[in-house]
């Protein structure tokens, strides 16, 4: 992914499911992964530090929430995130060892999982947490945007 494309990796209304602390999480995930992919290599390990402490927490209240409520996906939803964490250790000890470019490519691999992870399991976890909580599907407004060459002049 170029500098571009991280900055194409941003939050946006598409990504909302409807629980505003997943909601919460998911910015502050994107804000760290656009972080990792745009650092200058002397501050690569930094970056993927912030990112690590940061999908440590985040997954672990998810898990937490998946526990508490008896989330009938909670396996799968878990396995996900305990591969991203031992992917993220992982390139962590390349990083440590110079190697800047790992920590991008992980970067950009969590940019194209996260859509998908979000949509299916972070979403179902988003309705299964309002049904228990108020009794009914979680209401998601997302903003209309224009594209294409409308957007230009915006």
């Amino acid at each position: 992914m170029t500098a571009s494309q991280a900055d194409a990796f941003a939050w946006h209304d598409g990504m909302l499911v409807g629980y505003a602390p997943i909601d919460a999480a998911h910015k502050e995930f994107v804000v760290r992964v656009a972080g990792v992919l745009s650092a200058a290599d002397a501050e690569v390990a930094a970056a993927l530090q912030a990112l690590a402490i940061h999908a440590c927490e985040h997954f672990a209240a998810e898990d937490q929430w998946m526990a508490d409520s008896n989330f009938p996906a909670r396996e799968c939803h878990s396995a996900e995130h305990a591969a991203v964490l031992k992917s993220v250790a992982g390139v962590q000890a390349r990083v440590a060892a110079g190697d800047a470019a790992a920590a991008r490519s992980l970067a950009s691999a969590l940019a194209e999982w996260f859509p998908g992870h979000t949509d299916y399991l972070d979403a179902a976890l988003a309705h299964w947490m309002c049904k228990q909580q108020h009794g009914g599907k979680p209401v998601v407004v997302r903003r209309s945007l224009p594209v294409g060459p409308a957007l230009a002049g915006a």
